[in-house]
């Protein structure tokens, strides 16, 4: 795929696969995004994927199924059907064969973890425990970005590093940074729930409203809807942010008690990473809730 034209009609599948994958889709439907055959398409999607289509659609289902088991109450044949499984049995299987464990056990696994910690917490004498998990919810407008994607394990600082460095070099060339800059990083998946390969995080930019600007290769210009969300501040290195990200979720039925909603994570970096000690950058963690 050497010319733009090809790589927006694979960006487009990926995008509709994402949006779609929890419902039926056909040959038709994939030939008819992509403008390939689906023979052709496929070989391409392995290529660059690292899976075919089929078994992208039913990892994502998988995933999917996870994060309600681990942050729901819904009846797992309620799941079952909302991921596009109409057996319960057959997710099952598919769902032990991916994970380990089936869908019963992998919920109480989670379910025990958060309520051994609870119990920790609420169990620490009246000064330990002072100090409750501070946040704010806020509901952000829509915004317009900018972005470049990242795929891999999230504990690879170096080459999300270099997917900023290539953003920024692009934006920099497209006349898009100013003092006022807004960035931010889009995390698509839980690192507990999908393989290092699979994990996605988005370098992002913000543009303003006299900013026009279309796709173009690797850099996909997007809209994100206006969404509720619970902010948390980290203070600290961003390698350290997994600390705080295991601090919130351990503590978020005893400290926050809200829904998440289904929806990426946004993190903001209002520090200039340059000019900033390494023990006073911001990170502003934003979780999606209803």
């Amino acid at each position: 795929m050497k010319n733009s034209t090809q790589l927006e009609r694979y960006n487009r599948l990926v995008k509709f696969l994402e949006e779609k994958f929890k419902s039926t889709i056909d040959v038709q439907d994939i030939e008819e995004v992509s403008f390939y055959s689906y023979r052709n398409i496929n070989r391409i999607f392995l290529a660059l994927q690292y899976e075919t289509i089929g078994q992208f659609i039913k990892r994502r289902r998988l995933e999917k199924a996870a994060e309600y088991l681990k942050f729901s109450t819904i009846e797992i044949s309620d799941i079952a059907l909302d991921i596009g499984y109409g057996d319960v049995a057959a997710f099952s299987k598919a769902f032990k064969k991916h994970f380990g464990c089936n869908p019963s056990q992998f919920r109480k696994s989670f379910s025990l973890q958060q309520k051994i910690t609870n119990e920790i917490l609420k169990n620490k004498s009246p000064n330990e425990n002072a100090q409750k998990l501070n946040f704010e919810v806020e509901i952000l407008p829509t915004f317009k970005i900018v972005y470049i994607q990242y795929k891999g394990s999230y504990e690879n600082i170096k080459e999300i590093e270099k997917t900023w460095k290539q953003l920024l070099k692009y934006a920099y060339k497209k006349k898009l940074l100013s003092e006022k800059t807004i960035v931010l990083g889009e995390v698509l998946d839980d690192n507990e729930l999908s393989s290092s390969i699979h994990c996605r995080y988005n370098a992002c930019i913000i543009l303003n409203d006299n900013q026009s600007l279309k796709s173009e290769g690797l850099f996909i210009v997007k809209e994100i809807p206006s969404q509720k969300y619970a902010k948390f501040i980290h203070k600290g290195s961003h390698e350290s942010c997994f600390e705080t990200y295991n601090e919130i979720y351990a503590r978020w039925m005893l400290d926050v008690g809200l829904e998440f909603d289904d929806k990426p994570i946004l993190e903001f970096y209002p520090n200039d990473e340059d000019t900033t000690p390494i023990d006073e950058l911001i990170t502003e963690i934003y979780i999606p809730i209803l």
